[in-house]
């Protein structure tokens, strides 16, 4: 059993490991856990690396930001936090129905990169209500699986392909993209 094997299941050192076996020396860019929050920083002049930093040790953090990370394309991944905005908590309707959108195909991702962990994932509208409930997520729940579903059908962008497999390989995962189901029932 090597080292690596050795972690617990859903230690996000795994993770950290094979990201960093396949994007270290191909995209200059190192996944890294310990962080307060998330972000992604560009590296700040010629010889840098691009460092990828997710929540504390969190599995599902990490698995959250390779998504975006693979979504970005190189203009994106030149600018810090990939230039996304961020609106905190306490959205309004329409600032949630925009996050929403922009965070379905990240999301679809994530969960498919969760399958190749056997990990289970949950989508994340990342918006308490002033009671401290969650609204209903049952359309952007809708939003994911269409979205991993269109994945499914057009296969994933390289990056993410390369990773997927990767991971599939690191957790021994014998199913394939074309054979995963996606239902909202699963993720709610």
């Amino acid at each position: 059993m090597t080292a690596l094997h050795a972690l617990a299941p859903f230690d996000s050192k795994r993770l950290e490991s094979v990201f960093n076996q396949c994007f270290a020396g191909t995209e200059n860019t190192q996944l890294r856990g310990g962080a307060e929050e998330p972000v992604y920083q560009p590296a700040s002049g010629a010889g840098g690396v691009h460092l990828l930093f997710y929540r504390e040790d969190y599995f599902a953090s990490a698995l959250h930001e390779i998504a975006h990370w693979c979504i970005a394309g190189r203009a994106r991944r030149q600018q810090l936090d990939f230039g996304y905005w961020y609106a905190p908590e306490g959205r309004t309707p329409a600032q949630q129905q925009a996050f929403e959108a922009v965070e379905a195909r990240p999301q679809a991702l994530e969960w498919i990169l969760a399958q190749a962990c056997r990990y289970r994932f949950r989508t994340s509208a990342d918006n308490f209500l002033a009671d401290g409930t969650l609204p209903d997520t049952s359309a952007f729940c809708q939003q994911v699986v269409e979205r991993a579903r269109q994945f499914q059908r057009e296969g994933l962008p390289p990056r993410a392909q390369q990773l997927f497999s990767a991971l599939c390989c690191e957790f021994g995962q014998t199913d394939q993209l074309q054979t995963m189901v996606f239902r909202a029932r699963d993720i709610l």
